[in-house]
């Protein structure tokens, strides 16, 4: 879909979207097109329910004198309380709205001074009708053709500054389909092995690629990734990505993904109902390559590792048994309660490798770790899990500014104790049902090494069931735009 900025709305087909303050009040653009148009707008405003509140839309069909196939009125409401995540949402709505429609072009002209960096605020609707516009149907044989739009264009006052202002944004834009793209894929063709050679697929970006195998990891003594694996037949990876553009010298900020291409639950099966859902297993991996290749084709200037811990996790005559005693890479041993909280074993082994070879300022994991942070937190928000409250700041703010939010769990000592071992060192369940969540991030607690160090929870925000302004449903990439404003804010703007 081709996306272009102009200055004057000049001859257009298609759909015209035009925009409304709260009250009725039209946008100056809309309302020269009504003083063209003999107040038609006025009149079908008048006569709808509509009234200008933010994400209203209405259509109407073009009126004699207008070249336009439709007018579409979107709401604006208030222009002095609208952010950039407004307007980005704005244009995910927009674009859900025309999605289904005939138009091969859409023009947007929401002009009016009242917007506060009307270029830069074009320049966000412009991103988030490129966010909406994603969907996954690789595999549709008779594909349902949803929407035949091929141009989006953008009137804004000032062009050049409107295309600057979306170059970064429609950059963020790719890695998140990239997460998007990879999540999506089925587990026969998305698997340790596959994802490591799409990861490879970085390094035309400049992006550095590593992928240790099996073999390696074994020297290593990643006994707790390993014990997850040992029961398919494809091999387990562990993907190392670098991009060491910031300050020579700066240790880097490390980002940790769960990997878990398939998690039957191995021995400890999961029930068959909802279990094809566990191919999403792997999203915080998924982000982890997503943000990079953000970060690589905008240019960032930060250093930053990527850390994958690839497995699947299968029963069978090799497969990991509940009462498995296993030795990490850290050397603590686990006793393997239940092979379904198989995450955190990757993790433990993916986050001690990390601290060990890169000696990050800080770290933060991605998981589908737990049902249990559903049960605590719904779909709204992802949990955060901390041994530094500044990292939970910085985290939490960077996910408020582009509407992917986090909200902090606690952590403590009684229950560190609850996975307190008889046998081993740790083990990988607590003793209940309750507090799961919890109880698994200090599981991962023991493996940070008193690194600053944050856990996102994302088992309830990897999957959009619904559809929301700026993704439908399917994968969400919750995570890939959170970290990328995380890193923007707090490790580029330096000024």
């Amino acid at each position: 879909m081709q996306i272009s900025f102009q200055k004057t709305l000049g001859e257009s087909s298609g759909t015209l979207v035009l925009g409304v303050f709260e009250e009725r009040a039209l946008t100056r653009s809309a309302q020269i097109i009504d003083s063209q148009i003999q107040g038609t707008l006025k009149k079908a405003i008048e006569n709808s329910p509509f009234s200008g509140k933010k994400d209203e839309i209405i259509s109407i069909v073009a009126p004699h004198g207008i070249q336009n196939n439709q007018i579409l009125l979107v709401g604006l409401g208030n222009p002095k309380g609208m952010s950039s995540l407004d307007f980005q949402q704005l244009g995910g709505k927009l674009m859900a709205a025309l999605c289904k429609g005939k138009d091969t072009q859409v023009v947007v002209d929401i002009m009016d001074d009242k917007i506060r960096q009307l270029p830069e605020m074009i320049a966000n609707v412009a991103a988030g009708m490129n966010l909406r516009s994603w969907k996954f149907d690789k595999y549709k044989t008779k594909k349902k053709e949803e929407s035949h739009l091929k141009e989006l264009v953008f009137i804004t006052p000032e062009p050049t500054v409107s295309e600057k202002a979306f170059e970064p944004l429609k950059h963020i834009a790719e890695g998140v389909a990239l997460t998007r793209h990879v999540v999506s894929e089925p587990p026969n063709i998305l698997y340790p092995e596959s994802m490591a050679e799409i990861a490879s697929e970085l390094k035309r970006l400049k992006v550095g690629v590593e992928v240790l195998d099996e073999k390696h990891m074994k020297k290593l003594g990643m006994g707790a990734l390993l014990g997850v694996g040992q029961g398919s037949i494809r091999e387990s990876k562990l993907i190392v990505l670098e991009w060491m553009h910031g300050p020579k010298g700066e240790p880097p900020v490390a980002f940790i993904g769960k990997g878990v291409t398939f998690d039957t639950g191995g021995i400890s099966i999961k029930p068959s109902n909802g279990m094809e859902d566990m191919k999403y297993d792997m999203a915080g991996s998924g982000v982890v390559l997503g943000l990079f290749k953000a970060l690589a084709l905008r240019g960032a200037k930060v250093n930053a590792v990527g850390i994958m811990g690839m497995v699947e996790n299968m029963p069978s005559g090799s497969a990991q048994r509940p009462a498995d005693v296993v030795t990490s890479m850290s050397g603590q041993t686990i006793e393997v309660i239940n092979t379904d909280a198989e995450g955190r074993l990757v993790l433990a082994d993916a986050l001690w490798y990390t601290q060990d070879r890169f000696k990050p300022q800080a770290m933060i994991d991605l998981a589908t770790l737990t049902g249990a942070i559903s049960v605590a937190l719904g779909w709204e928000y992802a949990g955060i899990f901390s041994n530094n409250d500044e990292l939970v700041r910085k985290l939490t703010d960077a996910g408020n500014n582009v509407g992917e939010k986090l909200w902090r769990l606690p952590m403590g000592d009684s229950y560190d104790k609850d996975i307190d071992s008889e046998i081993a060192d740790v083990k990988n369940t607590g003793s209940g049902r309750g507090a799961g969540s919890i109880t698994a991030a200090q599981f991962l607690q023991r493996f940070v090494n008193n690194v600053p160090w944050a856990h996102l929870d994302i088992a309830g925000m990897a999957w959009e069931k619904k559809g929301k302004p700026l993704v439908g449903k399917g994968a969400s990439a919750f995570g890939v735009r959170l970290l990328n404003e995380f890193l923007m804010k707090y490790y580029e703007d330096r000024t």
